[in-house]
């Protein structure tokens, strides 16, 4: 089997039902969330199996929702069944919530940083809220767009903030805060982070 089809070499790509130009915003939108799909994959190679059990387990599972999302991102069938479901949003809340507690008490801003499987996790954040950003014009732009993406990467965005945050506790790393950062954060550790 042959890896390369030349199909796209004149700027077309194919989508579950059609074909469009490779630089449509539907294929910006899913591309984006590949892009991110690598960085996950990146911070799981940087993270100590038995250390970080719990948090391979979410990544093994957001990489495969990541897939969901893309996939459904890419389908234009008149008639479509979407992968992703609210489910994996509340499993992103349940978890968030069990690693704020763990986290220690923030107040300001931080740099992203530390070890480096926590500074390719606020990569991935990062990455995350573009392809939300991307998500939601797409959204704007045509209708037909399942809304379950975008909630997801809402969600998955704090959640790699938190996790990157765990990674450093757990190496006895500090947060490196903000220099002019206010206090902009409470200080209980089950309180969440503020929305972007």
């Amino acid at each position: 089997m042959k890896i390369y089809t030349k199909t796209g070499d004149k700027g077309k790509t194919s989508l579950i039902g059609g074909r469009v130009d490779k630089d449509d915003l539907r294929v910006e939108a899913y591309g984006t969330m590949d892009e991110l799909n690598s960085f996950v994959g990146k911070a799981m190679t940087e993270l100590d199996s038995d250390l970080f059990k719990d948090l391979l387990e979410d990544l093994e599972a957001i990489q495969n929702e990541l897939f969901d999302g893309g996939g459904d991102l890419a389908n234009v069938m008149k008639e479509r069944h979407y992968k992703l479901t609210d489910e994996p949003i509340e499993i992103l809340e349940r978890r968030i919530d069990e690693l704020m507690e763990e986290a220690p008490p923030l107040e300001k801003f931080i740099l992203p940083g530390g070890a480096p499987a926590a500074a390719t996790l606020h990569i991935a954040r990062t990455v995350t809220r573009r392809a939300e950003r991307v998500t939601v014009t797409l959204m704007k732009e045509i209708e037909d767009v399942s809304p379950v993406v975008s909630r997801y990467l809402n969600r998955l965005s704090d959640y790699f903030f938190v996790a990157a945050r765990i990674v450093n506790s757990r190496l006895n790393i500090p947060d490196n805060e903000y220099v002019r950062s206010a206090k902009v954060f409470r200080t209980g550790k089950s309180d969440k982070k503020k929305d972007e």
